[in-house]
């Protein structure tokens, strides 16, 4: 086998390692299905991917030459090219990663890393103050009690501002709050009205312990979060639309 081939392959190898752990780390744990549909991510994340997989390997094939004077420079420009690229595109998918599953008054909303409001995080409740980065976490928002707060926020949110779920400060234990999930828990056949009834017989199917659900407002695509009534629990966030 050529020298130059012997190395493009090497190189492609190594990178495509490299590509697929940190395919396992983006898809598994920052955006679990079906969450990197939500907020669009899987396409835009895919193709910088490949092209970084590529571009190093196909510079590689270009430059390499045995016996090349600046062979080892040339070497040592590609990697560090191919890293930066690489923690370029895995840095701005981190910072979008999904932070919260805030419901908020009548729905759930997916709230990213860098959606947060975090003029008054030192408000927020300690748990609250910094997002995780194994999965997104479960919360409630609440609206503040004075009526002057409350205008505030409901005028910055129709200028285009932080709206009540973007809010830490306003976040608290989901737990303490199933009556007001429970509330407006909606019922199944209502997915029929939006969805295709084979599509809807086919996901419940998978998920006899649902009973109800809610919509997931997302970046990309909205989605539905299954509940079950009795308990208040999450059963899953499925790929059915919530509204037309």
């Amino acid at each position: 086998m050529q020298p130059r081939l012997k190395a493009f392959l090497l190189h492609l190898m190594i990178s495509a390692l490299i590509a697929l752990v940190v395919m396992c780390l983006v898809f598994f744990i920052w955006y679990p299905s079906p969450l990197h549909a939500a907020t669009g991510v899987t396409g835009i994340f895919l193709m910088l991917l490949a092209i970084d997989v590529v571009l190093g390997p196909a510079l590689t094939l270009l430059v390499f030459k045995p016996g090349k004077k600046t062979l080892v420079l040339d070497l040592v420009v590609i990697a560090c090219l191919q890293l930066c690229a690489l923690f370029y595109g895995v840095y701005s998918v981190a910072e979008g990663r999904p932070a919260w599953l805030v419901f908020a008054q009548d729905r759930f909303e997916l709230v990213r890393n860098n959606d947060l409001d975090l003029r008054q995080l030192s408000e927020a409740l300690p748990e609250y103050r910094r997002p995780s980065w194994f999965g997104p976490g479960w919360t409630i928002a609440l609206l503040p009690e004075a009526a002057a707060s409350q205008n505030d926020l409901l005028f910055e949110s129709v200028l285009g501002g932080f709206d009540l779920a973007q809010r830490p400060n306003l976040y608290r234990p989901i737990e303490q709050h199933r009556h007001s999930v429970w509330l407006r828990i909606r019922a199944l056949s209502l997915l029929n009205d939006f969805n295709p009834d084979s599509r809807v017989r086919e996901v419940l199917q998978r998920h006899p312990d649902a009973d109800g659900w809610l919509p997931l407002a997302a970046v990309g695509r909205d989605m539905v979060v299954l509940l079950n009534r009795e308990s208040v629990n999450v059963v899953a966030i499925v790929d059915l639309r919530p509204w037309n």
